[in-house]
């Protein structure tokens, strides 16, 4: 993984969001931002599939398009990625694939949840013999553990591999939240697992984070369109959606705010909202799919049941609004 300097204090800035609307003062400052590892824009790739199998050649023109657009990390096989719908082998494959295509110019951020706790231990350590460089551990889903059990079933993970853990809360898909004091006691006992994407909707939500472990945890964005008001609080980049075909500009609207230039981020920010909304027309990741393959950077929007391609009506909205961006 790449070696990248300690972080510098952040300038003091003050926010309100209200009904989508946020309005940043912060004190700009002159000197460069140096970043913590696992931080800014990372992708949470899609995977391409043409005629029901990894389309291979479509997946190294989107990990090529990543790097060449800025991005500081690529995420296999996560939701975006369609990891309920990949078989154990292809999970696999996907990872390995994505650490040969990459070369070690980001860092592969392998997606190795699952609600059981036995197989997310074995993804995670078969991610780690292909060549992943940390995991991202989703919050078990649908059996809805309590606090003891989230603490043991994050635990196992964290003792399974030395690998950096980037924890996922986002209660809407698990029905349950990563409570703060389940981060506490999992940071406290391990020092790889000091990260956490978080996708539950809340600005309050990362400001209680920041307030109970400081510097402690670094919190990345879930929510495209909540990047910026998350990094108005403390967060220090996302796992994006949109930077599948937007690469460049999430890349450069993350950076102005990690170097506290919050003005121009936000000017970037409102040029992309209306599309960070349209590529949720539909479930995750079928928008972003046809969005992709009307830019010619991956063959087919391809998905696999129980997703299905976007409808007619869905992929005219979201052309509208991509045309719009063209311009």
């Amino acid at each position: 993984m790449r070696e990248v300097g300690k972080p510098l204090t952040t300038s003091s800035h003050k926010t309100n969001c209200n009904s989508g609307l946020l309005k940043i003062v912060v004190k700009q400052r002159k000197h460069f931002m140096k970043t913590r590892p696992l931080t800014g824009t990372i992708t949470a790739l899609v995977t391409p599939f043409q005629k029901g199998r990894i389309a291979h050649g479509d997946l190294k023109r989107l990990i090529e398009h990543q790097i060449s657009g800025g991005i500081d990390g690529l995420v296999p096989v996560g939701t975006t990625g369609e990891s309920p719908t990949v078989n154990h082998e292809e999970h696999i494959e996907i990872i390995e694939a994505t650490v040969e295509m990459t070369r070690g110019r980001v860092p592969v951020i392998a997606g190795t949840g699952s609600n059981s706790t036995q197989e997310a231990v074995e993804l995670t350590q078969q991610a780690q013999a292909v060549g992943a460089d940390a995991m991202l551990v989703v919050a078990p889903y649908y059996n809805k553990p309590g606090a003891e059990g989230l603490f043991r079933h994050f635990s196992a993970v964290a003792e399974a591999t030395d690998k950096p853990i980037i924890l996922y809360s986002i209660p809407g898909r698990c029905g349950i939240e990563i409570g703060i004091p389940v981060v506490e006691r999992l940071r406290a006992k391990y020092k790889h697992v000091r990260w956490i994407k978080e996708a539950g909707g809340s600005v309050d939500r990362v400001d209680q984070l920041k307030h109970a472990l400081g510097a402690d945890i670094t919190v990345l964005s879930g929510d495209d369109s909540l990047t910026l008001p998350f990094m108005a609080v403390g967060a220090e980049g996302v796992i994006s959606v949109a930077s599948n075909l937007y690469a460049r500009d999430i890349s450069n609207m993350v950076r102005l705010a990690l170097a506290g230039d919050f003005t121009k981020a936000l000017k970037s920010h409102r040029r992309l909202y209306p599309m960070f909304k349209a590529i949720f027309i539909e479930s995750n990741p079928s928008p972003i799919k046809f969005a992709l393959v009307r830019a010619g950077i991956i063959g087919s929007a391809e998905v696999r049941l129980p997703l299905s391609e976007i409808s007619k009506e869905s992929a005219q909205k979201l052309t509208l609004v991509l045309s719009a961006l063209d311009r």
